[in-house]
């Protein structure tokens, strides 16, 4: 395994077709001869590349990737049956919390928990558990889960160990690597990085899971596309440079935000005042790209909700432009209002997801949005 930023460069160096540097794109749904390829909803050669591409990047055996991140996760939730308790993380992606709200119309119980107090899951494990599933940092409040710990817990009580690592993504965080049995993506955000497709991501390293996930992904028909894999290996040839840049702009825009007046709170796992801060740094080897803060008054999100020159109003992370997102009203929208305020989602918390711009430019225009 060469290092990261060189790995993002060469992809699978044994993948290569006609010894082309792009990979091709096998826009074909059918394959004759009855060779390794016959039908694009069971394998195909460009959506192989990436497979292996992203379990290489992520030190696992196998990786799926699938229509969206969503489609990700309804395949890892698709390993569960009639019964089965599943610990989740309390603070996490709207899309997450319906798909969960959707299984337990199948008679799974799923319990939500602050993942990033490891005490919290032991005593919940103490009850039983098929599967623990982790965003780590959490989508918004940026809650960081010891990864290695909580790996530990799971193996000592038979459960599952699932991460959501689109935040941080394999150049920053390897979940595999602290003892989590599965890693998920949203390769919509960083893994393309071009806002320009959706796509999902699903690695392990173990044999029996691996068989599972492959069989639900053929059986579903929810695996990627030919052009959508092909937009995802694209994105992956930037992603080292990109994450860097990413989080060089959240640790510029973090000190702007702090010296701002209109601003009561700053959360971002990279500040060392936060709370999961010594965690991370133990864990990965970078913080992301993504910055949430608080108003200290709701008049003046109106300003923002309408964007400004660079950084737009739009519910996606991850792509080459500075997006600020409204939780309350768009992403997690469908958690119960309950559940909202006990995280700290309220109408004065922005989510803001820093893109490629010029960092001094970007403070500008926030500081216009803020005056």
């Amino acid at each position: 395994m060469y290092n990261k930023e060189t790995q993002c460069i060469i992809g699978d160096c044994g993948g290569g077709y006609e010894s082309s540097i792009a990979p091709p794109i096998f826009q074909t749904s059918t394959f004759v001869g009855g060779g390794e390829y016959s039908y694009t909803r069971l394998s195909n050669p460009t959506r192989t590349m990436l497979e292996r591409e992203i379990a290489l990047l992520e030190g696992g055996r196998h990786a799926f990737v699938f229509s969206s991140g969503l489609a990700a996760i309804n395949s890892v939730f698709s390993l569960l049956k009639n019964g089965d308790r599943v610990l989740i993380s309390d603070d996490l992606y709207g899309g997450t919390y319906r798909m969960a709200q959707t299984y337990g119309g199948y008679g799974i119980e799923f319990e939500f928990i602050d993942v990033g107090d490891s005490q919290n899951v032991e005593n919940a494990l103490k009850n039983g558990a098929k599967m623990v599933f982790a965003e780590s940092p959490t989508n918004p409040m940026m809650k960081v889960a010891d990864l290695a710990e909580i790996a530990a817990l799971c193996k000592s009580h038979g459960a599952i160990f699932v991460v959501d690592n689109t935040f941080l993504t394999p150049c920053f965080q390897n979940p595999l690597s602290l003892g989590a049995d599965i890693v998920v993506h949203s390769a919509t955000k960083y893994l393309s990085g071009h806002h320009d497709t959706l796509a999902g991501a699903v690695v392990v390293n173990d044999e029996a899971l691996a068989e599972r996930i492959s069989y639900i992904s053929m059986t579903l028909g929810n695996a990627l596309s030919p052009f959508d894999s092909w937009l995802v290996l694209r994105g992956l040839r930037t992603l080292s440079l990109r994450m860097e840049k990413h989080q060089k702009n959240a640790f510029a825009l973090c000190e702007v935000l702090k010296n701002s007046d209109k601003i009561e709170s700053v959360i971002y796992p990279g500040l060392p005042e936060h709370k999961g801060h010594s965690v991370m740094k133990g864990q990965a080897s970078g913080y992301g790209g993504v910055v949430t803060f608080t108003l200290r008054d709701v008049k003046d999100a109106g300003r923002l909700l309408k964007g400004g020159e660079i950084i737009k109003f739009a519910e996606s992370l991850g792509g080459f432009m500075s997006l600020i997102t409204y939780p309350l009203t768009q992403t997690h929208a469908s958690i119960p209002k309950e559940m909202r305020e006990r995280i700290g989602i309220n109408d004065r918390l922005f989510r803001l997801s820093l893109g490629l711009e010029n960092e001094k430019d970007i403070a500008e225009d926030m500081l216009k949005l803020l005056s």
